[in-house]
């Protein structure tokens, strides 16, 4: 017996033969038809006879539909498959856990898999066997394998380990596995088009958006001079650089920016994916969102703070210059040399945010620095002396603070004196846990941040 499509079919030319029996087969069905009905009509037990056939039809219907339950049962239903797991005869015959109606974790995981067909079905038939739903799937393809990044949901009791181990069974290698939380559930494209539209608004938006972008790792804003010595830096290629697991790319500012992750390698496409994000910067030049807020002081003052950069040069050397040298050498530990230098290098929001205190005739009298610091963030503070212990540098202090939480960073650090009495009250009062270091006569204060709300 041969297959044969519709389409051949179709196309089969008529055989005059095959047409004749079927016309006689017809006409034999009536004759039949024909008889049985004349049988039961003029028959003596017609209508015995036509009950009885029916009853027997329905027998056999019943005795049949018994069999067919008893000797071939119908496979359980599919209920709850993972989805991107896929279901193949393996799968389906294969033993299965019991379903796990209790709590889940999330899990971002990247593991290597070969480049060749059935692969990523093999690991995710593996991660279906201990009901492991995936989320969302990226894919960076290398030379000899394609690297595979998944937003895993799994049974809270499933044990690292042992997803691990089901990773391996699958066919991945490498495999590298952390906690997700609520914002990893929001798609790539999505995630880099708001690390996008941040990085247009704001320039210091920059490293906290590559942080995001490549996960846990450590950025280095390094300018194209030393802001105390004045000696030039080494320079980038405009291509940047990418040596596994580290990454420099050009800044727009002149310098450069490092990236470092050893934990895991970066991939081609994530080498791409941040210099894509630093020439969109460079597109756009230096820019500081205008937003600004007029607060009333307890004595009843009333200042504008908002947020500064290389603009306020100007009026921030000319406050320095109304500073005494004890309250410079609180805010920048010694000596000041080069303050239009070092200025520039506060005021670039390359480096960090800048809050300025400005009166109501104009004046500058207070700046308040947050800046990136690797995986740290320092706060720092620089009041004029005829406006400190007025609330004002309290008041940019607690929105230093509240930009570090909005910027997900886990603690803010200040370096000061043990008698900079100032200081150390305005962040004791912003009610957080403190952690004290006394190092060579400096004062450490580590304060850890709870979750703040948008404030500038």
């Amino acid at each position: 017996m041969t297959d044969e499509t519709p389409a051949k079919r179709a196309h089969r030319p008529p055989h005059w033969r095959r047409d004749l029996v079927e016309l006689a087969a017809l006409f034999t069905a009536v004759a039949a038809a024909d008889s049985v009905a004349n049988t039961v009509v003029h028959g003596p037990d017609g209508p015995t006879l036509l009950v009885a056939s029916a009853a027997a039809l329905l027998a056999t219907t019943g005795f049949h539909t018994w069999w067919a339950r008893r000797h071939h049962p119908a496979p359980p239903p599919v209920a709850d498959e993972p989805r991107g797991a896929g279901r193949t005869p393996a799968a389906a015959s294969g033993p299965r856990p019991q379903a796990d109606t209790g709590a889940t974790t999330l899990w971002r995981m990247r593991t290597t898999v070969r480049d060749e067909p059935g692969s990523l079905a093999a690991l995710c038939q593996a991660l279906a066997h201990h009901r492991v739903d995936i989320l969302a799937l990226q894919t960076h393809p290398l030379a000899d394998g394609t690297v595979d990044e998944l937003l895993l949901r799994a049974p809270a009791a499933l044990p690292p380990g042992v997803l691990t181990q089901a990773v391996a069974t699958g066919g991945g290698s490498g495999t590298w596995l952390e906690r997700a939380d609520a914002h990893d559930l929001v798609d790539a494209p999505t995630r880099v088009l708001n690390l996008a539209t941040r990085t247009a608004l704001d320039a210091s938006e920059l490293p906290l958006a590559l942080r995001q972008l490549l996960g846990r790792c450590t950025i280095h804003s390094i300018p194209a001079r030393s802001p105390r010595s004045g000696t030039p830096t080494e320079a980038v290629p405009g291509e940047g650089v990418w040596e596994e697991t580290v990454m420099r790319l050009r800044d727009p500012s002149g310098g450069s920016i490092t990236i470092e992750r050893p934990y895991l390698p970066f991939t081609p496409t994530e080498f791409a994916r941040a210099r894509a994000l630093v020439e969109l910067d460079a597109r756009l030049g230096p820019r500081v969102p205008p937003r600004s807020d007029v607060l009333t002081l307890p004595e009843g003052n009333a200042i504008t703070v908002r947020r500064a950069g290389p603009g306020d040069l100007v009026a921030a050397r000319e406050m320095h210059d109304r500073c005494s040298p004890a309250t410079l050498a609180l805010r920048y530990h010694g000596p000041m040399g080069d303050a239009d230098r070092y200025l520039r290098h506060l005021l670039s929001p390359r480096f960090g945010r800048t809050l300025a205190a400005y009166t109501a005739s104009g004046r500058l009298v207070a700046l308040g620095h947050l800046l990136w610091d690797g995986d740290e963030t320092e706060v720092a503070l620089l009041v004029e002396d005829d406006w400190q212990r007025r609330g004002v540098g309290a008041e940019l202090l607690g929105r230093l603070v509240a930009l570090a939480g909005e910027a997900r960073c886990e603690s803010v650090y200040a370096v000061t004196q043990a008698s900079n009495t100032g200081m150390v009250a305005a962040m004791r009062a912003l009610d957080l846990p403190l952690d004290y270091q006394i190092e060579e006569g400096t004062l450490v204060i580590t304060a850890r941040l709870v979750p703040a709300t948008s404030m500038l």
